[in-house]
């Protein structure tokens, strides 16, 4: 069985498919800034003990001041395990004196010392400019893996590298394992992403996983694409209603538990309104549900809630109020599912799909989340509905260009239409999935009651 090394981080240990291989070499490549000291040092105080130290060695990219200086900002640094279990030291000086093979020595003087379970050198780039040639350099590395594998040493070897750079570089050949962190441009917005480039001998998740630096370190959000389970899970037949009587009846009595309802139209049609009638229906009947909303703020949403004598404050919603400036749609996930757990919630409605899909530049990736979303609450047994804004504000040709409305259980459209000198509202169910239902186009008008349905309207004769 191959022995894992924790990153000291759950969900990048998941990437990994539960953490680093024990005993082997890690190359952390990245651009300056983007966390390879971070995570380094977040790794070693993880693992770190009296009777496994840690040995942390700087080269002459990082001073050993700065690391020390920088370190104890993180919540994640034990000022009482430095010198006891976790040990720095530099490589700097005798790089400059005595190039590569003294550098060597002190490595062994170190690790004779020490006797460390987990080396870090940070940074292992700076040390090709002290080989007097390739073929030094060569030798160096072959000398050196050599010594920490024949010493069950678990080495991370931090650097400067793009990742088609690492990719090119003899490090690469000899490394068991490559992490590339690295930064991409999405508009205005840059997105930070990890991603697993080789790990010999183990599974890992491929592709790009999105995290964030802060004081707790690197905290990853693996990404949501989940592959199809065939395998059976329970059902409830016991039909939910929507919180309206008439869009009960037009849907066959009501929603499926677990059904994903995508309720799509244009502007001021009534979709926020839809969304809460869901939710507050389902709280008053004992089933909590959480609003994640990026559209309106706490205090508008008040303003909302209480026209039609709901509120806020009520236990059994949990709103999750975020901005679209700065959207991690993976975050957003994780911290969904984590709402989810603690609150117990059976219903979720998500306000407004757009501001997903303009938070993801890839529609691959856009379709791999929805879909992995849908699935994991069928699956519990959670009820979800989603918005969608279309974008013609009269006669709606088109729902998504992303086949949102593939994967929806139940469609339903809400439309602006004229009658002479007024814009009527309109609702049409358009699908149910696995059942019938009544595709009406009927008017509906928001009142102090919220949304109340009237009767069929003649289409053909309004467009005339």
């Amino acid at each position: 069985m191959i022995e894992r090394l924790s990153t000291g981080n759950d969900r990048l240990d998941a990437v990994l498919g539960g953490g680093l291989v024990r005993n082997s070499i890690t190359l952390l490549v990245g651009a300056p800034g983007s966390g390879k000291t971070l995570v380094a040092e977040q790794c070693v105080f993880a693992v770190a003990s009296v009777d496994r130290p840690g040995l942390y060695l700087s080269t002459v990219s990082e001073p050993l001041d700065k690391l020390l200086r920088y370190g104890q900002s993180l919540r994640f640094f034990d000022a009482e395990k430095v010198g006891k279990s976790v040990f720095y030291d530099e490589l700097g000086s005798v790089l400059n004196e005595r190039g590569l093979p003294g550098t060597l020595e002190r490595i062994d003087v170190l690790v004779k010392e020490h006797r460390p379970d987990v080396v870090v050198i940070d940074s292992f780039k700076a040390l090709k400019a002290f080989a007097d040639s390739e073929a030094d350099f060569r030798r160096f590395l072959h000398e050196l893996a050599g010594r920490l594998t024949a010493l069950a040493i678990s080495a991370l070897w931090v650097g400067e590298y793009a990742a088609e750079e690492a990719m090119a570089s003899p490090e690469f050949a000899v490394a068991d394992a490559v992490i590339d962190l690295t930064t991409k441009r999405m508009g205005e917005r840059s997105i930070r992403y990890l991603r697993v480039l080789k790990l010999r001998g183990s599974d890992f998740a491929s592709g790009d996983h999105s995290y964030r630096l802060s004081g707790d370190g690197l905290v990853v959000y693996p990404r949501l694409a989940d592959p199809p389970d065939p395998s059976n899970y329970p059902t409830d037949h016991k039909r939910l209603s929507t919180g309206i009587a008439a869009l009960d009846e037009a849907l066959g009595d009501g929603y499926w538990p677990g059904s994903a309802t995508l309720v799509t139209g244009p502007a001021g049609a009534g979709k926020t309104l839809m969304c809460l009638h869901f939710l507050y229906a389902g709280a008053a009947g004992n089933e909590p549900g959480i609003l994640v909303t990026f559209q309106e703020s706490r205090t508008q949403l008040s303003r909302i809630v209480d026209r039609f004598g709901w509120s806020l404050t009520d236990p059994g919603i949990t709103i999750l109020d975020r901005s679209p400036v700065d959207l991690y749609i993976d975050e957003l996930v994780y911290e969904l599912l984590g709402a989810i757990d603690e609150t117990g919630s059976r219903r979720v409605a998500i306000d407004s799909l757009n501001d997903l899909m303009a938070a993801v530049a890839d529609p691959t990736r856009t379709r791999e989340f929805s879909y992995s979303l849908v699935q994991r609450l069928a699956r519990a047994g959670i009820s979800l509905m989603a918005t969608l804004e279309s974008a013609e504000l009269f006669q709606i040709r088109r729902l998504s260009e992303l086949g949102m409305s593939h994967m929806a259980d139940n469609v339903l459209l809400l439309q602006h239409l004229h009658s002479g000198h007024e814009m009527k509202r309109a609702l049409t169910v358009l699908k149910t999935r696995g059942d019938s239902h009544t595709s009406t186009v009927r008017e509906f008008q928001i009142t102090s009651q919220g949304i109340t349905l009237g009767e069929p309207l003649d289409v053909e004769a309004l467009l005339r």
